[in-house]
């Protein structure tokens, strides 16, 4: 037998190698690839609005939203009306605020929700943070809360 293959040393780098080779974290892989989300609504377009199709019940009417919020976030809004059920347990717990980027209110005026971000396997950084019961006031981050934009979900759109 090789005077290298006695030695424990070589079997000790194998076994590590393999281990890394085993455990090292590998990309997400997608099932194929995903179809493009219909277009949005803008609000000088004339089209019929379309339908959610993330529900399953009597589907949201897509309101009219900005361009800055992703496709994902329809599915975030509807469960929100709907009051969920939602996909991540924090989702709908109370936001604090406490870097101060919104507008100061009462402890539990805001709530956190998970955009989700296609191709990752947890939650990500894109959030809707919405204020009162029932919402009056919407917000998107999509840096963890580094940052919010405001936008508004027309209540006669989600009746």
């Amino acid at each position: 037998m090789r005077k290298h293959l006695r030695n424990p040393w070589v079997w000790i780098a194998a076994a590590l190698l393999f281990a890394l080779w085993m455990f090292w974290p590998r990309p997400v892989s997608s099932p194929g690839p995903t179809p493009a989300p219909p277009p949005i609504r803008t609000s000088n377009e004339s089209a019929p609005l379309a339908t959610l199709p993330v529900s399953t019940t009597a589907p949201l009417a897509r309101p009219d939203i900005p361009d800055f919020l992703p496709p994902e976030a329809l599915a975030t809004i509807e469960l929100i009306h709907r009051d969920g059920p939602f996909p991540h347990r924090q989702d709908g717990s109370t936001f604090g605020n406490r870097e101060g980027r919104l507008p100061q209110k009462p402890r539990g005026y805001y709530r956190e929700y998970t955009v989700d971000t296609p191709g990752l396997d947890h939650r990500g950084a894109r959030r809707i943070v919405t204020g009162g019961q029932p919402p009056e006031a919407w917000y998107y981050s999509d840096d963890h809360y580094d940052s919010f934009r405001a936008f508004s979900v027309p209540e006669e759109q989600l009746q």
